[in-house]
């Protein structure tokens, strides 16, 4: 595994931590991954979402490592360049979940806390309700549990919200996001409020048809294993959702507590959108050091 420094980024209060590239093998290939604080702190792994990639963490990354916990976030299956298989069904649920096990397991924790933002929260998900042994503590941002979502799809407002996912599964949607110098990804960004900088970043890793095959993927993958058989979660859970989130409704977001019967915590913020991990550091930071704390403590 290599471990080279990577310098410094900044956390949104200015404070200044270490970074580390790391390179982590697994079944599907290698991953690569960005890390900071000492190599035995405490695990905690940070799963993004689409269309991002390891850098919409960089904020937590900084804030966690400075607090001493061992933070890592990796390029996820189809993001990593040596990482990312062709077929679809290698793509699905399962296989994910287990290469977050076989990460965890690579870095020398049996137990670790996930914290997971839009698809990487579907994995969180899976992982607290499926894996609770190997869990600590679970902090899911942005997306509701898979069941609550299931059956807010049944409604006009999310099943309104969640129409782009017809042309994501489509054949065509690499080409049709990433043509004309991916105007369609570009678009996807601004009008859900992502930063021009942000932006910059995921189309420079995403924006050819042959890098965004993989991550489009998981929606071709999808399927009623998300849901089926998928029990209560007993894990502390911290669930941290944005009112103005364009895809992921409130109805879905509120119901979450009905799938959770350990220790919840449901953290609306107001007038935030989909990119908390991007636009709201600072405040997601506080959370997830306080929902770590409150385990360590309990």
């Amino acid at each position: 595994m290599a471990n080279d420094r990577l310098g410094t980024y900044m956390t949104h209060a200015g404070a200044r931590a270490p970074m580390d590239t790391l390179e982590i093998p697994a079944r599907a290939g290698i991953f690569d991954a960005r890390a900071a604080g000492p190599a035995d702190g405490e695990l905690v792994l940070l799963l993004h979402g689409f269309p991002q990639t390891s850098w919409a963490w960089r904020a937590q990354l900084a804030a966690l490592g400075e607090a001493g916990y061992r933070a890592v976030a990796p390029d996820q299956r189809g993001y990593s360049r040596r990482a990312a298989p062709r077929d679809v069904a290698a793509y699905r649920s399962e296989e994910l979940v287990a290469d977050v096990l076989e990460i965890a397991d690579h870095l020398g924790a049996r137990r670790f806390s996930v914290v997971g933002h839009d698809w990487g929260g579907v994995l969180a998900w899976q992982l607290a309700a499926r894996h609770p042994d190997h869990l600590r503590t679970v902090t899911v941002v942005s997306t509701p549990h898979p069941v609550a979502f299931a059956r807010a799809l049944r409604g006009g407002d999310q099943r309104r919200r969640s129409a782009y996912v017809m042309v994501f599964r489509s054949s065509i949607a690499e080409t049709l996001l990433t043509a004309f110098d991916a105007a369609g990804l570009r678009a996807l960004y601004r009008r859900t409020g992502l930063s021009h900088a942000d932006a910059r970043v995921y189309l420079d890793a995403l924006g050819a048809p042959e890098r965004l095959r993989g991550p489009l993927h998981w929606y071709r993958a999808a399927d009623s294993s998300l849901v089926k058989g998928l029990g209560p979660v007993t894990r502390p859970t911290l669930y941290v959702w944005g009112s103005r989130d364009p895809a992921l409704g409130r109805q879905a977001a509120e119901a979450t507590a009905q799938h959770v019967t350990g220790p919840y915590r449901f953290e609306v913020l107001d007038g935030v959108g989909h990119w908390i991990p991007e636009q709201a550091g600072d405040t997601l930071n506080r959370l997830l050091l306080e929902h770590l704390a409150g385990e360590a403590a309990a």
